[in-house]
C-alpha cells in the first residue's frame, strides 16, 4: 500500500472515530484499530485514480468502505464464536455481545454517511447515488452469502460451484463494490467501471480461496485468528471440498464425522489437515486461486497505464501470495 494512502486513511479514522468519549466510540475504535490490510479502501482509492479521479474526492468513501468491512468482521466473530481478531480479543470478547452488535450496526450506517460525505468533496450527486446503489447491493449480497454459508455448514456433498457462489457473495461482493464504486465516484466511463467491477470479483474470489488455505498453511500467531475456527464451525472451505472429492472411503468417513461435529475440535483439525495433505487439496486450491488472480490481471488491461493500475495488479498477486 502507498505510504501516503495509509497515512491519509489513518488520519481520517483518527479524526472520525478516535476522539469520541462514549462507549460506542471506544468499541468502534477497538474494532478499527489496529487496522488490517486496508485492501478495500485502497482498492477504492486506486480504482478512482485509475479512471482519472482524485484521492481527496473519494477519501470519505474509502474510510466508509473499511468501516463496512470491519462491521462484517465484528458480526462474523459473534456468529463463529471466535474470541480473537487481528491478534487481539474480538470486539464481543472485549466489550460484550450487546455492544459488539450495536457497534457493527453503527459502522454499517457510517459507511453510507461516508459515501454521502463525498458531496462535500466535489463528487456529483448522481455519481454518489450510483455508488450507494452498488454498495447497498453488495451489502445484501454479503448477507446472502453468509446465509448460504450457514445453509451449507457441514454438508460434505457441497459442490465447488456452490462454494464459489457462496464466496462471491460473502467476500468478493465487497471487493467488487470497492472497485466499482471507486470508479463511479472517480467519474470514469462505463467501460472502465465494468472492468474494475470484474477485477474486484476475481480478486475477491482469489483472496477468499487463499484465505481458506491459511488454516492449513500458516499459524494462528501469524494470521491473528484461531486456526481451528473453520473446522470448529463445520465450515465448508475449498480444500475440505476437494479433499472429500479425492479421498478414499476411510478418509471420507473421517471428514463426514468431522463435519457432523462428532470429533473433538483439536483432533478434528489435525485429522483434517492430514487428509488435506494426503489428497493434495492445498495445491489444487492454490491453482484455482491463481487462476482468479490472473483473470483479475487481465481485467485491468482495458485501463490506461498508470501507477494506480500497477498497484491494482500488484494487489491481485498479493491476494494469493501472503501468510495472513
Amino acid at each position: 500500500m502507498p505510504d501516503g494512502y495509509a497515512a491519509l486513511l489513518n488520519e481520517e479514522f483518527k479524526r472520525r472515530w478516535l476522539s469520541g468519549d462514549r462507549i460506542l466510540d471506544a468499541v468502534c475504535r477497538h474494532a478499527l484499530a489496529p487496522g488490517g490490510k486496508l485492501m478495500r479502501p485502497v482498492l477504492l482509492l486506486d480504482s478512482a485514480v485509475a479512471v482519472g479521479g482524485r484521492v481527496a474526492s473519494v477519501l470519505p468513501a474509502a474510510v466508509g468502505t473499511e468501516c463496512g468491512h470491519v462491521a462484517s468482521l465484528v458480526h462474523d466473530d459473534i456468529i463463529d464464536g471466535d474470541e480473537t481478531r487481528r491478534g487481539r480479543p474480538a470486539v464481543h470478547s472485549a466489550y460484550g455481545m450487546d455492544q459488539a452488535i450495536v457497534a457493527g450496526d453503527a459502522l454499517i450506517f457510517f459507511l453510507f454517511q461516508c459515501l454521502a460525505d463525498c458531496r462535500h468533496t466535489g463528487v456529483p450527486e448522481d455519481r454518489i447515488v450510483a455508488a450507494l446503489d452498488v454498495v447497498a447491493r453488495a451489502g445484501y449480497d454479503l448477507c446472502r452469502g453468509q446465509s448460504l454459508e450457514s445453509e451449507l455448514r457441514g454438508d460434505v456433498s457441497c459442490s465447488v460451484d456452490n462454494y464459489l457462489k457462496m464466496i462471491r457473495l460473502k467476500t468478493a461482493a465487497l471487493f467488487r463494490a470497492s472497485c466499482e464504486s471507486g470508479a463511479i465516484l472517480g467519474q470514469g466511463p462505463m467501460e472502465w467501471i465494468g472492468a474494475l467491477a470484474r477485477y474486484g470479483d476475481h480478486l475477491g474470489t482469489a483472496f477468499q480461496i487463499h484465505d481458506d488455505l491459511l488454516a492449513y498453511t500458516s499459524d494462528a500467531e501469524t494470521t491473528g485468528k484461531a486456526a481451528a475456527s473453520d473446522v470448529r464451525n463445520r465450515r465448508l472451505t475449498l480444500p475440505v471440498i476437494l479433499a472429500y472429492q479425492s479421498a478414499d472411503a476411510a478418509d471420507r468417513v473421517r471428514i463426514e464425522d468431522i463435519m457432523a461435529g462428532a470429533v473433538a475440535v483439536e483432533d478434528a483439525y489435525t485429522t483434517m489437515g492430514e487428509i488435506i495433505e494426503r489428497t493434495q487439496a492445498v495445491p489444487a486450491s492454490r491453482a484455482m486461486a491463481w487462476r482468479n488472480a490472473e483473470a483479475a490481471h487481465d481485467d485491468l488491461t482495458v485501463l490506461p497505464p498508470s501507477p494506480s493500475r500497477t498497484r491494482l495488479a500488484r494487489l491481485a498477486t498479493l491476494a494469493v501470495d501472503r501468510d495472513r
